[in-house]
């Protein structure tokens, strides 16, 4: 049965998770006096963690059989895949290898760029990441959307 408005409409599909994770605030491109000016306590050689929740909304047209833009169920999966498997319980410098392994400082704006990047590598090609916004406490949260300059 086709859709009322003879078009196909475009849903936005939300889903939220939490993980915990620990991070230090440090550039190798900083001195060590740099590092601590700009990261303040969150310069802390031991490192400190946070509770995130990331929100992750994918955007595409709804199917006419299923009635889904896709399913959560897949969606969950992916988000375990990409976020909870490998952040959730981690140390995001030492055991996560894209910040392991390059210079990208493990601030929430990385993060969320890391998590959208990876979340659209696994999504069906009809569906697109539209936001991801990740609360790094109750009072800060990013939200990153794919734009670049």
């Amino acid at each position: 049965m086709p859709f009322p408005t003879k078009k196909q409409p475009i849903v936005y599909l939300t889903r939220v998770e939490a993980f915990s994770a620990c991070h230090r605030l440090h550039s190798i491109q900083l001195s060590d006096e740099e590092n601590k000016k700009v990261f303040g306590k969150c310069n802390n050689p031991n490192g400190h963690g946070h509770n995130y929740k990331v929100e992750v909304t994918v955007r595409g047209p709804v199917d006419e059989v299923t009635g889904m833009v896709m399913n959560i169920t897949d969606m969950k999966c992916i988000i375990n895949k990409v976020v909870m498997d490998v952040m959730d319980h981690k140390n995001m410098d030492l055991d996560v290898p894209i910040f392991r392994d390059s210079s990208l400082v493990t601030t929430s704006e990385n993060i969320a760029v890391v998590i959208f990047e990876g979340i659209q590598k696994h999504l069906p090609d009809h569906v697109t990441v539209h936001e991801i916004i990740l609360h790094e406490t109750d009072k800060n949260k990013v939200i990153y959307r794919g734009e670049c300059e």
